[in-house]
């Protein structure tokens, strides 16, 4: 292989050297020809073409330079090449002998190979008759093997088929049992949405009746008004016909109404006050008596000495002990055994409620007991067995009672006028807000293809777009969807302008139906309602196009044409 390798470069070299060379002899002649031109060009003065020739004649002197040293390069590889080829001749003249004597040897090996093949053929066969005979053996085994098993397939097959029979006779009766008892419930459902329906119906009857109520109120109202009316027109004819001043009459008439109307009303107040004041002081009695039977005598002598209040001890204050014990049912003999004006004991009552000591309190349940109990021991000594009562001031202004009773009346007033509905108006900095006075997020509560006996639930954002705080609770919702929807709201109290709050609308599905209404709020500024809308499942069938344009034809041609028709709600339907 080195031989031929050193042969083929040698060759290769040769070839080189031998082009090296014609392309040198063709340079230098065409740089004598170069010089010839120039000297030429000389003679004739054309110095352009002179400078160009020289150009010329430098490259092919460079040109001619290059390839005298790549001759030179190539006549050295040749010899080398040549000496090597000389040492690998040499050395192969060397190894003559070894290689003879290395064909005998793979001849020899190659005999001894055919003959141990001959003895492994002989071998395998005999191995190859012992197999056969095994085979036959074992496939006698499985023959046999496979009839019982055979034998045995067809015994379990029978054994389940009987057991099958059994347990499909056993299947229908079970699911006979469960298909009577799916009717039973269905009848029972079936039964109580009848009920539900039937109470919604009647419900419905009830509120139209109440309109009617309502009607008929509302026409007797006009009626009064009107004869109100008339009445005035009399009144006004009979003063101008005694020559009188109709204005201020008719001013000073109803001026005497309203005080009368105010009048009433504050009989009205004054009548539950004195009420209410009985009912405390009677609970206030029922408490001190169980207070008594629970301590021991000492500590009930103590608790009674520091209930007592320097301004009751009169008897006229203090005579309404022996009313109390008799005050179930004669509630209007307490107030007058009492003997003082219910002004002053409303103002005694509200003393008495703020400033009572720690070791004595009211009582409303089993719990409250339980703490006083605890509390009539003292963890400490020192203050506690004190005679007066540090918590109580040495003095109250009436003043002080007085505006105390007019802020919780205000409080009250105000509380009424949220509930009744009565508006207030917002104005900041010369601007008053009209419209909703809260956005909610979205403006429609829409429940979408919904199926029955599912819950489905919605989060909903309500933001005060007043200009500024306002307070919001929830009044309710429409009387046909109480039924199936619920809503969770907690009220947030007072929301600054831009503050959000959430609530949370549930709707559990029983009919297959669509339902529409409301959700109603009560905010300070007045009422406000988010729509509420359920649809059921429908199909929505659409067409891509609106007019199959085949364009211009001609006589035997056919053009088709593809309409794609798309359903995008959410039930399935046929068409034709």
């Amino acid at each position: 292989k080195n031989l031929q390798s050193i042969n083929a470069v040698f060759v290769s070299c040769s070839d080189t050297l031998s082009a090296c060379r014609l392309r040198s002899k063709v340079l230098a002649k065409q740089l004598d020809h170069v010089d010839m031109e120039i000297e030429r060009e000389e003679e004739a003065g054309n110095v352009a073409a002179v400078s160009r020739l020289q150009a010329v004649s430098s490259r092919l002197c460079t040109e001619l330079e290059r390839e005298k040293e790549l001759e030179l390069r190539l006549a050295l590889t040749l010899k080398q090449n040549l000496v090597e080829l000389w040492q690998i001749e040499t050395e192969q003249g060397k190894y003559d002998v070894l290689r003879e004597q290395l064909q005998k040897d793979e001849e020899e090996l190659q005999m001894q190979y055919q003959e141990e093949k001959e003895v492994r053929i002989w071998k395998e066969k005999i191995t190859a008759l012992q197999a056969e005979g095994t085979r036959r053996t074992r496939e006698k085994r499985e023959e046999k093997a496979q009839r019982e098993h055979e034998e045995r397939n067809k015994k379990l097959l029978e054994d389940a088929k009987r057991n099958h029979e059994k347990a499909v006779c056993f299947l229908k009766q079970s699911m006979a049992r469960i298909h009577e008892k799916n009717a039973k419930e269905e009848v029972k459902a079936q039964e109580h949405m009848e009920r539900r329906i039937q109470a919604v119906l009647s419900l419905k009857t009830s509120i139209t009746s109440n309109r009617e109520r309502l009607q008929t109120l509302q026409i007797l109202s006009k009626a009064k008004a009107l004869e109100a009316k008339k009445e005035e027109m009399k009144m006004r004819e009979a003063i101008l016909a005694k020559g009188g001043n109709v204005i201020r009459e008719i001013f000073l008439h109803k001026r005497q109404q309203e005080h009368e109307k105010k009048k009433e009303a504050f009989r009205e107040l004054q009548k539950s006050r004195k009420m209410e004041i009985v009912s405390r002081l009677l609970q206030e009695r029922a408490s001190i008596h169980k207070q008594r039977k629970s301590q021991s005598p000492t500590k009930a002598i103590k608790a009674r000495g520091k209930l007592k209040d320097p301004s009751l001890q009169s008897g006229e204050g203090w005579q309404s002990e022996e009313t109390c014990k008799h005050a179930d049912g004669e509630i209007s003999q307490v107030i007058k055994g009492l003997g003082i004006n219910s002004l002053w004991i409303f103002v005694v009552v509200v003393v008495s409620s703020e400033n009572r000591p720690q070791d004595v309190l009211w009582e409303s349940d089993g719990e409250d007991t339980e703490r006083d109990k605890s509390l009539l021991v003292p963890e400490f000594p020192g203050l506690w067995s004190r005679e007066y009562d540090l918590h109580k001031p040495k003095g109250e202004d009436p003043t002080l009672l007085a505006i105390r009773a007019m802020r919780k009346q205000m409080a009250e007033k105000k509380m009424e006028e949220l509930q009744t509905g009565i508006l207030h108006k917002q104005p900041v900095t010369g601007q008053e807000h009209k419209g909703c006075a809260f956005h909610s997020k979205p403006s429609c509560i829409h429940f979408k293809d919904f199926d029955v006996g599912q819950i489905y639930k919605k989060k909903i954002v309500l933001t005060n777009a007043s200009y500024s705080v306002n307070y919001c609770r929830l009044v309710g919702i429409s009387e046909w969807l109480k039924d199936f929807i619920s809503v969770h709201f907690d009220p947030p109290g007072k929301m600054s302008s831009g503050m959000s709050c959430e609530f949370l609308v549930t709707f559990k599905p029983m009919i297959n139906k669509e339902l529409e209404g409301e959700v109603m709020f009560m905010a300070q500024t007045g009422s406000f309602s988010v729509p509420l809308k359920c649809t059921v499942k429908t199909c929505i069938l659409a067409l891509d196009k609106e007019l199959i344009d085949f364009g211009s034809l001609v006589v035997g041609e056919t053009i088709s044409r593809t309409i794609s028709l798309t359903n995008s709600g959410a039930l399935g339907t046929t068409f034709k």
